[in-house]
């Protein structure tokens, strides 16, 4: 297979949605050191392009931002150049599947970081649909886990701008908020961390361990005729008060926000509380 050395600045690093985009610096640490005294041992992948650079990224990240972290560093000219595979994928989409088969075998890409490259690739109309994204760029993935990562993407897709450091969260916790999902929790979780000022992914996966244990218990439980409309879990008495409900292992709590939860609302709810339920 032909290898052609090209210059670092004709690649467009970014021509391609990635699956990755939290790299981790002790491995890219690694892998300076690791070209610096032993050279590249592996060339990066790119493919032709119509544009300002003549030449997109399929494969190499990791490698190229090291090459170009190195060359700013030489005087002489070092690693201005980058071995190359050069690949004629038929389309877009062929590319990116060789980008995502790639990653797949040489670095462990998150859960999070492959359904936002397929919201993002349905984004672009790359792809028409997320099943359609998940089919191509991850053929050879299993029912289960083609399931498993479908129900990722509707976590991202629901609340990737609310959640914090999503690639953070492991596939078993967002299995967990997907079926909240599933279960129509989703106002009820949107609610509670967007009123919330704390926004680590710590707060805000504690924030939702009642409004997931309740979703759950929700499909657990034997179904029984409840009154259309309840149980009534958010109340939006007025365009300013919220009004949200929540379930605890041990009750429930009313939680009242908004410019006009003041103490004498909530003076004003204590007495209505007192009187419908104080011994006559």
């Amino acid at each position: 297979m032909h290898i052609t050395d090209l210059p670092i600045t004709s690649i467009d690093a970014e021509a391609l949605p990635r699956d990755r985009f939290h790299v981790d610096e002790e491995a890219l640490a690694t892998l300076n050191r690791s070209i610096l005294f032993d050279g590249l041992r592996q060339p990066i992948e790119v493919f032709p392009l119509e544009g300002d650079l003549p030449y997109g990224l399929i494969s190499g990240y990791r490698r190229l931002s090291v090459y170009r972290t190195l060359a700013a560093l030489r005087a002489n000219g070092d690693y201005t150049t980058i071995p190359c595979f050069i690949r004629t994928p038929a389309s877009i989409p062929a590319a990116m599947a060789a980008m995502v088969t790639e990653n797949e075998v040489r670095t462990d890409v998150t859960p999070w970081e492959k359904a936002t490259l397929i919201l993002e690739s349905v984004r672009l109309d790359y792809f028409a649909t997320p099943d359609a994204a998940l089919q191509t760029l991850y053929p050879h993935a299993t029912p289960t886990n083609r399931s498993r990562l479908r129900a990722v993407v509707s976590v991202v897709e629901a609340l990737g701008d609310i959640l914090n450091d999503g690639p953070s969260y492991s596939l078993r916790q967002l299995l967990r908020i997907s079926g909240a999902l599933r279960a129509g929790f989703a106002p009820l979780i949107e609610v509670a961390l967007r009123e919330s000022p704390e926004k680590s992914a710590a707060t805000q996966w504690a924030l939702m361990q009642n409004i997931l244990t309740e979703a759950e218990l929700s499909l657990s439980e034997p179904q029984t005729p409840q009154t259309p409309g309840r149980p009534r879990r958010l109340l939006y008495p007025r365009s300013n008060l919220i009004i949200r409900r929540e379930r605890l292992p041990n009750g429930y709590r009313l939680t009242f926000t908004g410019e006009e939860a003041s103490g004498m609302m909530m003076d004003s709810v204590l007495d209505q509380i007192e009187r419908m339920y104080s011994p006559v």
